[in-house]
């Protein structure tokens, strides 16, 4: 039996158990999987950490209790590990494309950025597709200005 965390489209999560993964995804593609808070038929596995039972241990004997007894702590459990689901895997490469779109279609500019983007908001430079660093400070005039922009999502991997 396989226990799985799941998540349905109006964020509600609750857990089912399958005999198989293969059981699970069958009973969801003829909607028979539900979410027990709305009934939405729309439900995906969510992010979770594995169970995995340690076999490479010795188990250890019971404590003594008592007095006497040494005051032992018990070892920390290892730290969750989080895994990607197919939405998070779809969202990391909508971010790749996303990122060689604009190199490929926009000027990078640097940390010209905000200068650059009121020349062309003025007129004082050829308006066209730029991309580059601004600060919050930057990002707050450029606002107040009026101008046009979004921030550019960092790609995975390349910092928090």
């Amino acid at each position: 039996m396989i226990r799985y965390a799941l998540i349905c489209d109006n964020a509600h999560d609750f857990e089912s158990w399958f005999s198989t993964s293969a059981s699970f995804e069958e009973q969801a593609g003829r909607g028979l999987v539900t979410c027990p808070f709305c009934g939405s038929p729309k439900v995906e596995r969510a992010i979770m950490a594995p169970n995995v039972a340690r076999t490479d241990r010795e188990r250890a004997a019971p404590a003594e209790t008592g007095p006497d007894a040494a005051t032992t702590e018990a070892p920390a459990a290892p730290a969750p590990v989080a895994l990607m689901g197919e939405k998070e895997i779809a969202f990391r490469e909508m971010l790749v494309a996303l990122h060689k779109h604009v190199a490929e279609n926009a000027e990078n500019v640097g940390k010209r950025f905000a200068e650059e983007a009121i020349k062309i908001h003025h007129g004082e430079s050829d308006g066209r597709a730029i991309y580059g660093e601004a600060t919050p400070d930057d990002a707050k005039m450029l606002q107040e200005e009026g101008v046009a922009f979004m921030p550019l999502p960092r790609l995975p991997g390349t910092g928090n």
